[in-house]
């Protein structure tokens, strides 16, 4: 997909179920070198990204678990994310309308060898039109689940459509071939309900894909503007967006202001003001002003199609539940194959039973216990609660971080750009002596406007004052600047300068330690012989993070802030913020140790950073949290969960995201598994017969399928 989709991808005929997929992943687990497996069901095609030396050796292990794969367009083609999407949903378009189809005739004919059965003269004529009937409907319905169930017992296997293919043949041939015709329609129809279900869930974020146009308006080398196909548009081109469109390309604004819609990206609905010099993203609506932007990636590279290819690539990792479902599912279904067996050949013995009766109830027994619910029943829910996460903004990189992030106990913060907005902002100031504040504002704008220091911008932007002249304007490295305002030197500095000038006083000395020790910088304008002004700059808490630190302590986990501040801002902020446990002046080793400190004493530990100069921390945490995901590819790359909006509240929606899926698969393993049970001991002691058998087989399958999808539905 996009973001450069690697690896090869091959076509798989008889690959369209989650039985196949997880036969293949069974037989491609021990073998080295595979990075990742992406499945699409609905196109049945298999992405393998792996190293050269193992791509033999996994066709050969795909082979002999009885699949052909061939193939498919290359990975090259597909680079652009769009090509290889619309020619997948037009295949399973295709292939789900003619599959239909064939199925509702298969129905129509299974129900015509029923009607057949049981009012027609008991003549051999009509049990041969009979039988006819119902061996057409099984062609038309199961003749691919036929062929694959014989080639599964040829190698010994016991899946689910060697269960089928022994169930009917078994029917047809003690002449209950009205029901061996019916089990087999309703179970492919039940098939089909299932492989829709799964490639809903699974293509649940392709839907943003849509969100990106196709074409954009962009400006030509003499200045003209012309509609352009958006993957011929090159990096650095000037696009044009009219309020109402959706930015076509990731970029950077260079003409206009407008507000921006940016819910596909960060999950916030609420539009962000941009202007020149901020950055937009693909798929992004432009709401109110007409914009130009500067194109800054390439389609296959947007920030929209690295969210879409990160999400494939989770939804191709195993999570710990679906792992645990396969492995007792290999189990279990030989297990109940032996069950059904012994039933046949001990009921007549023990029971009084006729033959034909035993062997009517082992074969219910085989369709009663084929174990599609139960394999079904974890990808639909993991992959639901994927797509769910990405919709809000937040990005899971795996069914393994979903499901474990519900058992975290702690949470490490960084506090710039975590806790804290990251940007220095003028909090306080005061005039100093005598001096009227109205010409002190003036002067303190003149000054700071003069320079690029951030805490010189930050008391510029905060007076939004008029600027008085400044001469002679020179930087003082280390300590701030001096300049001649309205025929007087003045300077705007730290508390090293004016110390070295000799203004300072005890009164100013304790002034500058009451704002120092609430982890402010100090920055003070004078004039030769004394102090005008005190201005303090502070990196502000954000908004969202008082919520989110009580929100991760009503789940039970413990938040603690690690950063490389001093001390004494790092105090300050952490009591701002709720958090009773906070460790400043802290390089990235020292985090690294701080993780390691708290897994030992509270259990697992989630990070969160920025990805970058804390991905010591990130990689030895249980789940790393990257802040700020959008647009920096350090962060998508470092973290396990990626917040793509910087909003702290998004850790412990996580959290309770995690808590939901856990709670819903084993709300599915237990569906599955009890009605399961119910309609085994009714087959063995009771009445069961085979219509029964398919439709609790086709009931718990739907049951688990519709309670998985409510992850898509569920809104915070």
């Amino acid at each position: 997909m996009a973001a450069g989709a690697a690896g090869r991808l091959f076509r798989i005929a008889t690959m369209d179920c989650s039985a196949e997929e997880s036969d293949i992943r069974r037989a491609l687990e021990p073998i080295a070198g595979i990075r990742s497996l992406g499945f699409q069901l609905g196109a049945r095609t298999l992405r393998i990204d792996a190293g050269e030396e193992a791509y033999a050796p996994a066709l050969d292990a795909i082979r002999k678990a009885g699949f052909d794969p061939q193939p498919a367009q290359s990975a090259a083609s597909q680079a652009d994310g769009h090509e290889g999407h619309d020619h997948g949903h037009a295949h399973s378009h295709d292939s789900s309308f003619g599959g239909a189809t064939r199925l509702v005739a298969a129905l129509v004919l299974a129900a015509g060898a029923e009607a057949l059965s049981f009012f027609a003269p008991d003549l051999l004529v009509w049990k041969i039109a009979g039988m006819a009937v119902a061996a057409l409907a099984i062609a038309l319905a199961g003749l691919d689940t036929y062929k694959k169930g014989m080639a599964a017992l040829l190698r010994g296997k016991l899946n689910i459509n060697a269960l089928m293919a022994v169930a009917v043949t078994g029917a047809f041939l003690i002449g209950q071939w009205p029901e061996a015709a019916m089990v087999m329609a309703l179970y492919a129809i039940a098939e089909l309900i299932e492989a829709r279900a799964v490639d809903r869930a699974r293509n649940a974020i392709k839907g943003l894909l849509d969100m990106a146009p196709e074409q954009a308006l962009m400006q030509g080398e003499g200045g003209a503007w012309a509609v352009t196909p958006v993957a011929a548009v090159p990096l650095q081109a000037v696009l044009r967006i009219r309020p109402g469109e959706r930015v076509p390309l990731d970029g950077v604004v260079t003409q206009g202001s407008s507000a921006i819609n940016q819910a596909p990206i960060t999950g916030e609905s609420i539009p962000v003001d941009k202007q020149a010099g901020d950055a937009v993203f693909a798929g992004t609506i432009n709401e109110t002003g007409e914009i130009e932007i500067r194109v800054t990636a390439a389609a296959s590279n947007t920030t929209l199609a690295r969210i879409i290819h990160a999400v494939e690539q989770a939804q191709g990792s195993r999570a710990p539940t679906q792992r645990f479902v396969d492995r007792f599912a290999a189990v279990y279904t030989p297990a109940v194959f032996a069950i059904a067996v012994a039933v046949a050949v001990l009921m007549p013995l023990l029971a009084a039973l006729s033959w034909q009766e035993s062997v009517y109830k082992a074969l219910v027994l085989l369709v009663i216990a084929c174990p599609c619910a139960l394999v079904i029943s974890t990808p639909v829910t993991v992959i639901s609660g994927l797509s769910a996460a990405a919709r809000r903004g937040i990005l899971v990189k795996g069914g393994v971080y979903l499901e474990q992030a519900r058992l975290l106990k702690a949470v490490a913060l960084d506090k710039t750009g975590t806790i804290t907005e990251g940007k220095p902002q003028l909090v306080d100031w005061r005039a100093w002596g005598s001096a009227g504040p109205a010409n002190l504002t003036q002067l303190a704008a003149g000054m700071a406007s003069r320079s690029d220091h951030p805490v010189s911008k930050a008391i510029a932007a905060g007076l939004k004052s008029e600027a008085a002249e400044v001469q002679d304007f020179k930087a003082l490295p280390g300590r701030g600047t001096s300049g001649v305002a309205r025929g007087q030197v003045m300077v705007l500095g730290n508390h090293r300068l004016i110390h070295e000038m000799g203004l300072c006083s005890a009164e100013l000395e304790a002034e500058l330690a009451r704002h120092e020790q609430q982890g402010r910088t100090v920055t003070l304008l004078a004039d030769e012989s004394r102090v005008l002004a005190l201005f303090a700059v502070a990196d502000t808490i954000k908004e969202s993070s008082r919520q989110a630190i009580v929100d991760l302590k009503a789940l039970g986990v413990t938040p603690v802030m690690l950063t490389g501040d001093n001390a004494a801002t790092a105090r300050a902020i952490a009591v701002q913020a709720g958090i009773e446990d906070a460790g400043g002046d802290m390089l990235p080793e020292a985090k690294l140790d701080a993780i390691r400190e708290m897994q030992q004493r509270y259990g697992a530990t989630g990070m969160t950073g920025d990805g970058i100069n804390d991905a010591p921390a990130l990689a030895q945490a249980d789940i790393g949290f990257a802040m700020g995901g959008a647009g920096a590819d350090t962060a998508m790359e470092a973290a396990d969960v990626v917040i793509m909006n910087d909003n702290l509240e998004r850790v412990a929606e996580t959290v309770r995201l995690s808590q939901r899926t856990h709670a819903i698969l084993w709300q599915n393993i237990s569906l599955a598994l009890g009605i399961k049970s119910i309609f085994l001991v009714l087959a063995v002691f009771g009445t069961a017969t085979m219509w029964m058998a398919v439709f609790a087989d086709m009931g718990a399958s739907l049951l688990v399928v519709g309670n998985g999808l409510r992850l898509l539905r569920q809104r915070h």
